[in-house]
């Protein structure tokens, strides 16, 4: 169907109008009151977090001295020599880059992972740090982004290697990570 202009409006029917209509008055509007600016926001869960970690600390249900000994991560992939590994423990692969994974939850870190690894192999980094912490606030559950950390780095195929940090370098709340070059 093909629209039609509507019909132009002559003089005839312009004081037509005016004389249906009558006399017009202006309405005068008042000046709307703008409401008050809003308060500067407030990192409340984290004040919350942070007051709540005194409490945690009393209430550990892990020994800390197992995390910092016995859980320490290691992996290589199947096809390299026990050598590499070995070498990665006791640091003699320069870290050229590193990533934090402190104060992220879980959706966080695990894009920020796969984020900072693409980077990496991009710009043809071989050697990366991954600093997940020791899990001191994850309560019985033990350290959950070190858990996250092993089990997606396990499962990508540029990994070669990967080891928990020497003292120095953050101990077991870091891993260093051995990539692959194409």
């Amino acid at each position: 169907m093909k629209r039609r202009a509507p019909p132009k409006v002559t003089d005839a029917d312009a004081r037509l109008f005016r004389a249906a209509i009558g006399a017009v008055r202006r309405i005068e509007t008042e000046a709307v009151p703008h409401p008050p600016p809003r308060p500067a926001p407030r990192p409340r869960m984290l004040e919350a977090d942070e007051a709540a970690v005194p409490g945690e600390l009393l209430d550990l249900s892990f020994d800390l001295a197992a995390i910092e000994i016995g859980e320490e991560l290691g992996y290589l992939r199947d096809g390299y020599p026990p050598k590499v590994l070995r070498a990665l423990k006791r640091g003699q692969y320069s870290v050229q880059d590193e990533i934090d994974l402190h104060h992220m939850n879980v959706a966080a870190a695990q894009a920020s992972i796969a984020a900072f690894l693409a980077e990496a192999h991009a710009a043809g980094t071989h050697c990366v740090r991954i600093i997940h912490g020791k899990g001191l606030r994850s309560k019985a559950a033990g350290p959950v982004l070190k858990a996250l950390t092993d089990r997606l780095l396990r499962r990508r195929n540029d990994v070669i290697a990967f080891a928990s940090a020497r003292p120095a370098q953050g101990g077991t709340g870091a891993v260093i990570v051995l990539l692959r070059s194409d």
